[in-house]
């Protein structure tokens, strides 16, 4: 088996592996409160005991997605498909980048910090809320900076879709669709947090980019038996 086969293989695996890992990870994700009411979303996330668990599940789907695309560009014949799918390198590694510092802020620290809101009385309690309020905004920031990275390396991976003749040509629309819902999440949460706008945009726009993912790795473990001597343009 070649290296590209066995890339397209694995890349095939981590794609599936990753939607899977990060759709059950988000469901063990407490989602009762208004996420964008600090003191009943604080209270929540105190009193979830899987909280760092189900983050760092969400980190590990997120890095397992981001060797999928990485694969997914080495199956493009060269050509222009090819360049796009290069380019879109980058953006898999600023992805699983930015996804560890996000997970960091709000898998460990905001726990941390909430923990000891909860655990607090009188002016310590008010302190401590404040200190739990700065982190949840750095959460906010990085939140929205991955939603517009994940979309712009979604687009970037969509054209390139678009343009291959080994992909049918609405995967590569699908994967334009779900990188514009994951841009205009990111511009969501940048200017209104965790709203219902942002949630809800989120949702849907995750959604498609999960759904995109598996299918391409589905795509990619059948391609993978003709990739193997295939150095022809695109």
């Amino acid at each position: 088996m070649s290296t590209d086969q066995s890339l397209a293989r694995l890349g095939s695996i981590a794609a599936v592996a990753g939607a899977i890992l990060l759709f059950v990870s988000t469901l063990l994700h407490p989602l009762d409160s208004d996420p964008n009411n600090p003191p009943a979303a604080f209270a929540e996330y105190a009193a979830d005991s899987l909280w760092v668990w189900s983050h760092l599940g969400q980190f590990l789907g997120v890095a397992l997605l981001g060797i999928a695309l990485v694969a997914l560009a080495t199956t493009f014949k060269p050509g222009r498909a090819a360049a796009w799918g290069h380019a879109g390198h980058v953006g898999a590694a600023a992805i699983i980048a930015v996804a560890a510092a996000l997970q960091a802020v709000d898998g460990v620290a905001l726990k941390v910090m909430v923990d000891r809101w909860a655990a607090s009385t009188g002016e310590a309690r008010v302190f401590a809320f404040e200190a739990a309020f700065a982190v949840r905004q750095i959460e906010i920031g990085l939140a929205s900076l991955l939603s517009l990275l994940s979309g712009l390396t979604l687009i970037v991976f969509g054209i390139s879709l678009v343009l291959s003749p080994r992909y049918p040509l609405w995967m590569g629309w699908l994967g334009l669709l779900g990188g514009l819902g994951l841009v205009a999440t990111g511009a969501a949460q940048a200017s209104t947090g965790f709203s219902d706008l942002a949630m809800t945009l989120s949702m849907l726009a995750s959604s498609v980019f999960l759904i995109w993912a598996m299918l391409v790795g589905i795509l990619m473990w059948r391609l993978a038996p003709r990739l193997e001597g295939n150095h022809d343009s695109a």
